[in-house]
């Protein structure tokens, strides 16, 4: 059999097409060793279509998952802070009006 490189479509495609026809007339078909076929089954049964990238081995794909989390919390945390900062500039922005307003109207004094 000649070497070829299948994209990650057709590596999914040949093992759907394996569950439905049988394995051993698929791999006929498509020219593959049944060694490469079952890797290729075990990595997709285990870390889903991400398996099929290059290097692709499931403590990397665990750990690419635990920093998704710790990106996705650390967004949000990010996302809070500026929420609060707007919140307090407004607030910033309403007691000086107010504080203006009150040194502006007549008869009113400061002293306390």
């Amino acid at each position: 059999m000649e070497k070829r490189s299948f994209s990650k479509e057709e590596k999914l495609a040949i093992i759907k097409e394996a569950s439905i026809n049988g394995v051993t007339s698929t791999l006929e078909k498509h020219g593959i060793y049944p060694a490469s076929f079952y890797s290729r089954k075990k990595k997709f049964e285990s870390m889903g279509e991400e398996g099929f990238n290059h290097g692709m081995t499931p403590q990397f794909l665990k750990r690419i998952r635990e920093l998704e989390k710790e990106n996705l919390a650390l967004k949000q945390i990010v996302a809070e802070k500026e929420l609060e900062n707007k919140l307090k500039g407004e607030l910033l922005k309403k007691k000086q009006a107010l504080e203006k307003r009150k040194r502006s109207q007549p008869g009113t004094s400061t002293k306390a």
